[in-house]
């Protein structure tokens, strides 16, 4: 038996194998690797996009999704991750965990006999980075030669998607103020992609020309003490209807939502004609389907 596949980050797949995520994604009949089989999806935050997306995966591919909330496991109180992880493994063909900590995932995928899935932690989000991506391909009719820009917080969500970029052959760049920029050993991670990612001061000058606009919420959740300072950091960052208008003529906008309106975007922009918002949240569901449907396959 094959030893599971993971992906607790994006670049856990290999270009090749991301190209063959997005194309079981976009399959109106996805093989049935999980029929009669189940799926633990594992919250340590709650999330709306997540759950139902990866519960309706798992239901599109023949499986039963079962969510279980923080405090019916309260991982590392009640029991360790790895005990965790090797329990659920017993029920279950894979599992799904949204954490605070990334380290918990490592330490489930250490000692897990089935896949392990990041749906969330403080350092990734590959699922939302899929779907994204999936967005772009759609919208385009392909993902390479485009530039994305991210206006806004070098969180997990832009950090997953500039490796995402790096991966599918596709430029990004990045304008956020100091301090809350991509990291040395970001950078080192994408370049190691085969892609870049380019940080730059001026948000216009980042949008100039781009095909994909995408900003996030400047506060995080878990990080409510920090809200006055970043409130006062990303001030200048707001995508709205004159940052847009300096990108592409056929540039859409992106966001992974919950939106904050009037704060990291306006309302003509988030809601607009160029928005591709609902359409990259329901992708957020075919992107798992097809990553699942990967990884049992891989098994």
């Amino acid at each position: 038996m094959k030893p599971p596949r993971h992906l607790l980050e994006v670049d856990d797949l290999s270009p090749a194998e991301l190209a063959e995520v997005l194309d079981l994604a976009d399959d109106p009949s996805p093989p049935q690797a999980l029929d009669g089989k189940g799926m633990a999806l594992l919250f340590e935050k709650p999330s709306a996009r997540t759950r139902h997306s990866m519960e309706m995966a798992v239901v599109q591919l023949g499986g039963h999704p079962v969510s279980v909330a923080k405090g019916e496991v309260d991982i590392d109180n009640r029991e360790s991750a790895e005990d965790v992880a090797r329990t659920l493994a017993c029920y279950h063909a894979a599992i799904g965990a949204r954490v605070f900590d990334h380290n918990l995932l490592t330490r489930m995928a250490a000692v897990s006999p089935v896949p392990v899935v990041n749906m969330l932690s403080d350092q990734a989000h590959p699922l939302q980075a899929l779907g994204d991506l999936l967005t772009v391909k759609q919208a385009f009719g392909g993902i390479s030669g485009h530039r994305i820009a991210f206006v806004g917080d070098a969180n997990n969500v832009s950090r997953s998607l500039a490796i995402a970029a790096g991966l599918a052959g596709t430029e990004f760049v990045i304008s956020g103020p100091p301090g809350y920029r991509l990291s040395s050993a970001d950078l080192d991670r994408i370049s190691a992609t085969g892609g870049t990612a380019e940080i730059i001061d001026d948000p216009a000058e980042a949008v100039a020309d781009a095909h994909v606009v995408y900003t996030d919420v400047w506060v995080s959740m878990g990080e409510e003490k920090q809200s006055s300072e970043k409130m006062d950091a990303f001030a200048s960052y707001t995508v709205d209807e004159a940052l847009m208008g300096q990108a592409a003529s056929d540039a859409i906008f992106l966001h992974c939502l919950p939106a904050r309106p009037g704060l990291e975007v306006t309302e003509g922009v988030l809601y607009g004609p160029q928005s591709r918002i609902w359409q990259q949240a329901e992708n957020r569901m075919h992107a798992a389907r097809g990553l699942l449907a990967f990884l049992l396959g891989a098994s």
